[in-house]
């Protein structure tokens, strides 16, 4: 038997369906589904756009566990199971495996290779590999379309993926650099199922380019490029001076990094350079104040336009009011709510001492 826990109204397939079909097509929901499985078999057929099958070596009764986020060109997920597996898998054609056991795990192997706890595995699509996993095994998982991937490292990164990269299968990136990467994808799970609402077009591009930010920035992807060169001072305070200028120009809706080097014509780390070096920031915490920041002066100013929350927060781009309300109390202190209280407060007395004058 499988529980099914979805986010959104989709129907649970019924028990005849799911044995009838070894795989499932990738169908992207743009919501966090979670399905607990009694049967490795299930939990094999639970995973979308994967050909896959689990032998179970261990004695006991199985339990696994799925999350996952299908996305227009991505698909992110963590699964949990409780007994040692033999897993013959293969991704679809054109689309690349990034498996990244977490701290918990215990021991794994790909194709016989040890996945060793400072790192990940990876595979390109259309290949069969075999993956042996130990009892009470945890791992992320992340499937990019290889157009996309290669799009990204050009023109966001501006680098060029090594030629011997697909032909890796073990890739050492570091234990502290894992944990982090592990810790990004287990928040952007957790934050995606909190959404009460489907995620946005121009959300659902930013989470994907999040997490390739965070492969290349962990080692997860060799690429062949030219040293950086930091641009002069002048030229480094210009680049923040012209994204915020351009931010401020699109303030109704969210303006990803990848926007912003495409823009400016520069990388996505000699971005984060000039940022840090001027503002001490990363530029997306930055995008992120600018625009709050925005919200609250429009807030402190709303009861003179009869304005609401909803009508502040759509104005700057937020469409997620839980989010927007959560990221707003942890920048200035307060609710959003709260601020315009406060000016409806204060406007109603300015009125008032006007009119007794």
């Amino acid at each position: 038997m499988t529980i099914e826990t979805l986010s959104d109204s989709a129907t649970t397939p019924t028990t005849s369906a799911i044995c009838a079909a070894s795989t499932r097509a990738p169908q992207p929901s743009f919501r966090v589904q979670t399905r607990i499985a009694h049967d490795a078999d299930e939990q094999a057929r639970n995973l979308h756009g994967w050909h896959q099958t689990y032998d179970q070596l261990t004695a006991g009764s199985f339990v696994g566990g799925l999350t996952e986020l299908c996305l227009d060109h991505m698909q992110v997920f963590v699964e949990t199971t409780s007994h040692t597996l033999r897993q013959t898998c293969e991704v679809q054609k054109d689309a690349y495996w990034f498996g990244i056991p977490t701290c918990r795990a215990g021991s794994g192997r790909i194709d016989a290779q040890i996945i060793t706890g400072d790192a990940l595995a990876f595979r390109p699509g259309g290949i069969e590999f075999e993956l042996l996993t130990s009892a009470d095994y945890e791992i992320f998982g992340v499937v990019v379309k290889g157009e996309v991937l290669r799009r990204y490292a050009a023109q966001v990164e501006r680098v060029g993926l090594a030629e011997q990269w697909a032909d890796t299968e073990v890739v050492k990136i570091g234990m502290a650099r894992k944990e982090r990467l592990c810790a990004s994808l287990r928040e952007l799970l957790q934050q995606s199922a909190a959404s009460a609402a489907p995620l946005s077009s121009s959300a659902r591009e930013n989470l994907q380019a999040a997490v390739l930010a965070s492969l290349f920035d962990v080692g997860a992807l060799p690429a062949c490029s030219e040293p950086i060169a930091m641009p002069v001072r002048a030229r480094r305070q210009s680049i923040v001076s012209e994204a915020r200028d351009y931010v401020l120009a699109n303030r109704d809706r969210a303006v990803s990094v990848p926007e912003l080097c495409e823009r400016l014509h520069v990388s996505r780390r000699t971005l984060q350079y000039c940022f840090q070096d001027v503002l001490g920031m990363a530029p997306a915490t930055y995008v992120r104040a600018i625009r709050l920041n925005g919200a609250r002066r429009d807030l402190c100013n709303a009861s003179r336009d009869s304005r609401s929350v909803q009508d502040v927060a759509a104005a700057w781009g937020f469409w997620h009011m839980s989010q927007f309300a959560t990221d707003y109390r942890k920048l200035f202190g307060m609710r959003p709510s709260d601020t315009l209280k406060a000016a409806i407060g204060t406007h109603s007395a300015t009125n008032t001492r006007s009119f007794a004058h």
